[in-house]
């Protein structure tokens, strides 16, 4: 942690008024929803757990419970011996209903009082935050001792000399949360609800907030980090005090001692342990640990902690295709999104046993990983991920959707690596994920510097250079990290590894459902909704096999299902919002996700055989359209729709359309898009603006099988799969006539798109390559059910090809003119 020592400022001290004295009553708020802990939750029993689970002293005291609280104005003096208006449950953020406010305020301050035990008189007095949101300031007995910025972050601060000798000691926090207003870290926190991605936000302090003894020579800080290979855990215990003191960490297997070590303190040791018990999520087996600090032989401190022996990292299958390996072994990362929010806690849980509850599912559902969803956890969380054998993919907290500006980039940066630091010695963490779907980020060689930046920090670890690479505000592969992520909802994605990447699917799935009753807003939505639970059951395992598919046949390694439960207007979880209904038949959901972890072990499905296609120029169809009915090779012109009319083209008539609703109908599926394929055609655009505008595509249940299109979100030609693009390197000219050309080769596993003849683009694509049942169209696509992406413009001379045509194919194509 942050330990933030600011000078001593003393303030003239007023007389104290005791926490409590003319205060209100305090009562719980009213959520719109109540989990099963709810009523669990009192100001005598507050998260009452020891907060740190991996430097443990047996003397400690809980600060959290009932304080006073009032709302801050601008440049205010701190309240010193006055008792404030309200009353506030800590550590609930002032938004939520337990902590009995249930309001936002930009500002605000929180004062108690507390006594130091006798028993702890000689010794250093530390005060621990587990986290306050956003900035904070800190003032015990009239002095100012700590000032912090960072909302997942925890600091503490020795206050031993801020003192008095007896009698109540005043503490006092300054807290200030602007939220979405400024550029700091957030999350998926709004000041307001959008009732779709982004919720309530919390404000103010919102995990645990302690105190301990600590002798003048202690330890602040333990780093653990196992080298399987070596059979030993690398220890280095940091010490606040005097220097040059001495550590003895022992490693014990339930009572038996397997391997001690002894060496200086705040230097590296290597802790031999002789044929580990490997963790995993199969067997989740810790070492407790014992680490004292001696001073010339004399035991000055002594912790308590724990650590697991495993190995995180890459490894090629029997298919030759790079793959996610845990301790030495190919292990597909099952995992769900894991937002961590609850409807009367918020940002924090109401109960510990709340806190484990949602991991022990992951479990229950035969999940392996989860994906902590742009949140930081109390250690508790990963505690019990520790505990029940769960990996887990960190994600970064992002700010605002768009380009974060300085100084908030070097501020992002100073956040994110604290958060690596904080919890690099926890067993379960596998994955570091600094960027999600480009929120934030400001530039993409920039993004790959962070990812070395964080793998340099710990390389023990994989790094997840940026979640959703293919999505959204993304800036582009930065080609760095240890994996390819993409996003696609429904799904699953069909990223294909690289030489030096293995191919995860960062996102897919949302599949809801809506429970009377059990809905935050009374209502919401998801990726595609279900009339009842035996349906949603359905959809699952239809997409669970095909996540299996992906990483049969295209060699991902990880896949992450939206998600655990509802979250306020998400409606897709497993569970409903308040935890207390399950959604799905959870033995099916247990029976096809073991599947996935069973067999996706780098065996592979072996490439496809896409056969040789039908030899010549014109292709299986061609289409003039010239409105003279029968086309070059037998085939009826397609029909048209929506008004759709002919219209000057390329050569001679060309169908002119409109983008609203217009196109022409093949009244068939003629390709088999299981294979090889090509389509092609000349293209003027009326407008080159962000809309989409599909030239190609052939219809499938939901979406389209391929869209050979205008990219609006790229301004630019592709040849796309849904989640994927291959894209020209430049801006179309409306007004102007262009030959574009997509290729799909099974073989490579490629996209590839061509303009005037050229290759401009190829993209890795694997797909699970279904035949799709629904008609060749010319200027529209589908997706999600619908018909979108209309062509406003005129198209002309359409080609398409049961093979995938060469460059010298494709150029003749184009010198044609046809």
């Amino acid at each position: 942690m942050f330990k933030v020592l600011t000078a001593a400022v003393l303030v003239a001290s007023a007389v104290l008024v005791p926490t409590g004295q003319a205060t209100p009553d305090w009562r719980v708020g009213i959520p719109p929803l109540t989990t099963p802990w709810t009523d669990d939750v009192s100001p005598t029993n507050a998260l009452p757990e020891y907060p740190r689970p991996q430097l443990t002293r047996p003397e400690w005291r809980n600060l959290n419970g009932l304080w006073e609280w009032a709302p801050a104005a601008m440049d205010e003096q701190p309240p010193f011996g006055r008792t404030l208006t309200e009353k506030v449950l800590v550590p609930y953020p002032i938004e939520s209903a337990l902590s009995g406010l249930q309001k936002h305020e930009d500002r605000m301050w929180y004062r108690r009082t507390f006594q130091v035990p006798d028993t702890w008189k000689g010794r250093r007095l530390v005060l621990h935050f587990g986290a306050v949101d956003y900035d904070a300031k800190v003032w015990v007995n009239g002095r100012q001792v700590a000032t912090h910025r960072g909302g997942y972050d925890g600091f503490d601060v020795d206050v031993t000399n801020a003192l008095h000798a007896k009698g109540a000691q005043e503490l006092i926090v300054w807290a200030e949360d602007l939220t979405d207003e400024t550029y700091q870290p957030i999350g998926k926190q709004r000041e307001v609800s959008d009732h779709g991605i982004f919720y309530q936000g919390s404000s103010g302090i919102w995990r645990t907030v302690w105190m301990e003894p600590v002798n003048v020579a202690s330890i602040s800080r333990l780093r653990l980090t196992p080298n399987l290979p070596n059979q030993t855990l690398k220890v280095t215990a940091e010490t606040s005090g005097p220097t040059n003191l001495d550590v003895e960490v022992t490693a014990y297997d339930g009572r038996r001692q397997v391997g001690q070590v002894r060496g200086k303190a705040d230097t590296e040791l290597r802790l031999k342990i002789p044929n580990p018990k490997t963790w995993s999520p199969a067997n989740p087996f810790l070492y407790d640990l014992k680490v004292k600090l001696l001073d010339r032989g004399k035991t000055v401190d002594q912790i308590g902690s724990y650590a697991g022996m495993r190995s995180v990292g890459l490894q090629k299958g029997a298919d030759g295709k790079l793959r996610m390996a845990l301790n030495g072994k190919i292990l597909f990362n099952l995992s769900t999104l894991d937002q961590g929010f609850w409807p009367d806690g918020l940002n924090t849980a109401p109960t510990d046993a709340a806190l484990r509850f949602d991991l022990e599912q992951h479990k229950r559902l035969g999940f392996n990983t989860v994906r902590k969803h742009i949140k930081v956890e109390p250690d508790r969380w990963y505690y019990w991920a520790d505990k029940l054998g769960l990996m887990v993919w960190q994600d970064m907290p992002a700010s605002k959707t768009d380009a974060m500006p300085e100084p908030w980039r070097t501020q992002f940066k100073s956040e994110l690596h604290e958060m690596v630091e904080e919890h690099k010695s926890f067993t379960s963490i596998a994955v570091w994920v600094p960027f999600n779907e480009g929120w934030g980020e400001w530039d993409r060689t920039e993004t790959g510097a962070i990812a070395a930046s964080v793998k340099a920090q710990d390389p023990s670890r994989l790094v997840n250079a940026h979640s959703g690479v293919n999505c959204c505000n993304s800036h582009g592969d930065s080609g760095r990290g240890d994996l390819l992520d993409y996003h696609a909802y429904l799904g699953p994605a069909t990223t294909a590894p690289t030489s030096d990447r293995a191919a995860v699917d960062g996102e897919h799935g949302g599949f809801g459902l809506k429970v009377p009753d059990h809905m935050w807003f009374g209502d919401g939505s998801a990726y595609e909704m279900e009339p009842d639970s035996a349906t949603l059951t359905r959809r699952y395992v239809e997409n669970q096999t095909d996540v299996l598919r992906s990483a049969e046949q295209c060699g991902i390694s990880g896949s992450v299902y939206t998600q655990i439960t509802d979250v306020e207007g998400e409606l897709n979880g497993f569970f409903t919002y308040d935890r207390r209904v399950p959604k799905m038949d959870f033995v099916q959901v247990r029976t096809i996700n073991k599947q996935i972890v069973d067999n996706a072990d780098g065996t592979g499905t072996g490439t496809p055989d896409p056969g040789s296609g039908t030899p010549g120029a014109d292709g299986i169809h061609f289409y003039p359209l010239d409105g003279s009915g029968e086309d070059a090779v037998g085939n009826n012109d397609a029909t048209l729709q929506g008004g759709a009319v002919y219209g000057p083209g390329k050569n001679g008539q060309g169908l002119a359309l409109n983008g609203s609703g217009q196109y022409a109908d093949a009244g068939a599926a003629l390709l088999d898009t299981s294979k090889n394929y090509t389509a092609s055609a000349w293209v003027k655009l009326n407008k080159a603006d962000g809309s989409f505008q599909t030239f190609v595509s052939q219809d499938g249940d939901r979406d389209s099988a391929f869209f050979l299109q205008y990219s609006g979100q790229d301004q630019r030609f592709a040849m796309s799969f849904p989640g994927i693009r291959a894209l020209s390197p430049t801006k179309p000219n409306p007004g102007q006539w262009y030959h574009v050309t997509g290729v799909r080769d099974v073989v490579k596993g490629e996209l590839r798109l061509y303009v005037d003849g050229q290759l401009v683009a190829a993209k890795s694509a694997c797909t699970l390559d279904s035949s799709s049942p629904g008609n060749t169209v010319i200027g529209r696509a589908k997706f999600g059910g619908n018909q979108v992406d209309f062509l406003d413009g005129t198209i002309d001379q359409v080609h398409l090809f049961d093979r995938a045509l060469t460059d010298a194919e494709v150029q003749a194509l184009y010198a044609s003119g046809r």
